[in-house]
């Protein structure tokens, strides 16, 4: 099993008395590895988007038509990176903004262009490949454990911290 395959409670609790020894900053790490490998990844395949710009054009691909602040907050960007982002796929062709109303309040809300979705299919196409390759090396069901802990997780700093967006 994986992840009792790594894992020592004698060392682990030594660990821990250090930030570095904790699994924030294990979280901390094997997220920079994503990111590292993710662009790295984008770079070799000339995608024109960076993994922002694609994690913006997935999330607008599957929740339609969101505005600036509430994308944010499902990616995980202050709304000014955000919005940077808007703008550059803006640019591109691949997303379009229209002003509507949001509580009684003008919002501009993020729609995916045509040219975004299959500019978002193409990426996928060709990331999958790389994603496959470390999803063939762990069981399914440690995928499943992996997941469910990271999501119990992430509700229970929610619960803890309050993010703000």
């Amino acid at each position: 099993m994986l992840l009792k395959k790594h894992t020592s409670n004698r060392g682990f609790t030594k660990l821990q008395n250090h930030f570095t020894g904790t699994i924030f900053y294990q979280i901390e790490l094997t997220a920079k590895y994503c990111k590292l490998l993710g662009q790295q990844v984008f770079e070799k395949y000339k995608t024109g988007v960076t993994v922002e710009e694609f994690s913006v054009l997935d999330t607008l691909l599957f929740n339609p038509e969101l505005c600036q602040r509430d994308l944010a907050k499902l990616i995980l960007k202050d709304r000014a990176n955000t919005g940077k982002l808007l703008d550059s796929l803006e640019r591109k062709g691949l997303i379009k903004r229209k002003l509507s109303i949001k509580n009684n309040r003008p919002v501009k809300i993020a729609e995916i262009t045509p040219e975004g979705i299959k500019k978002a299919e193409e990426v996928t196409e060709k990331i999958k490949p790389h994603m496959e390759q470390v999803r063939k090396k762990i069981d399914n069901s440690d995928l499943a454990k992996i997941s469910d802990l990271l999501e119990e997780l992430r509700k229970l700093l929610d619960e803890t911290l309050e993010i703000k967006i």
